[in-house]
């Protein structure tokens, strides 16, 4: 089975042009944080697929197989998902490490029980997960990093045109290095808050041994509490330099994906 033709001859060679370009865009912006978020309803990203390959077709010379419906064709429309998801892969992680020291910091202050749906994934997370997410998407948008991100993902199809779109397993290993990066990065960010809070429960143990009249939960967790906002409000500039740091390592673990 070849490619449908419904008799409109050039037109119609456009447009298989026009989804074949669309299938990378819309795996890229479905497996993005900010625009594969179920908030968004569908319409709005296969609108915004068509409109970034309305451009791509315009720039470029990428051309659809000749057999789209073909077994190799269907290869290669899986080679183009295949590099959507990994460049938008990449953008995920950054944005998983606020919600991973959320759930440090959440535990410490015993605040985890304060969930809330997180928007990104569909699924329940810390409020305080909500928060860092917030401003890590407030600073992303600000530096301009999607436009930098929507960049890549055009220049994509330079460095990987379709039939050659196999990332190799060095480039996946990179993909899984930046895992490990975003994990360090999620530990620093938690780090400030969890040992103030780890003080306080010191300090809490050492009062509620010494006397013994006092009530433990009473003392301790809005002393947890406190502290936590304390130590998060003193440590607001470290969490700005971090996040914006993160946008950028994000943004430029694309770039060393696409460049490897």
């Amino acid at each position: 089975m070849i490619n449908l033709d419904f008799g409109f001859g050039p037109l119609e060679a456009e447009f298989w042009r026009l989804m074949f370009v669309m299938t990378r865009i819309g795996a890229a912006l479905v497996a993005a944080p900010l625009f594969g978020t179920a908030s968004i309803p569908a319409q709005i990203r296969v609108v915004g697929a068509g409109a970034i390959a309305v451009m791509i077709c315009a720039w470029t010379d990428v051309q659809a197989p000749d057999a789209l419906f073909s077994v190799a064709g269907m290869l290669s429309v899986a080679g183009e998902v295949l590099v959507g998801l990994s460049l938008g892969f990449v953008l995920q992680l950054s944005f998983a490490a606020p919600v991973m020291a959320a759930e440090v910091i959440g535990g410490g202050m015993g605040m985890n029980m304060a969930m809330a749906i997180d928007p990104t994934s569909g699924t329940q997370s810390p409020a305080l997960g909500q928060y860092f997410m917030v401003v890590l998407t407030l600073i992303f948008l600000a530096l301009g990093a999607h436009l930098q991100w929507f960049r890549l993902l055009v220049d994509s199809y330079t460095v990987f045109p379709p039939g050659h779109t196999w990332l190799g397993t060095e480039r996946f290993a990179m993909i899984a290095g930046f895992a490990s990066q975003t994990f360090m990065t999620a530990v620093t960010i938690a780090l400030p808050v969890s040992l103030v809070l780890l003080v306080v429960q010191i300090v809490t143990g050492v009062l509620s041994r010494s006397a013994p009249a006092l009530n433990l939960f009473s003392l301790g967790l809005p002393a947890g509490v406190l502290a936590g906002i304390a130590a998060l409000v003193l440590s607001a500039p470290v969490l700005t330099d971090l996040v914006v740091r993160l946008s950028n390592d994000a943004i430029t673990a694309t770039n060393q994906v696409m460049s490897k």
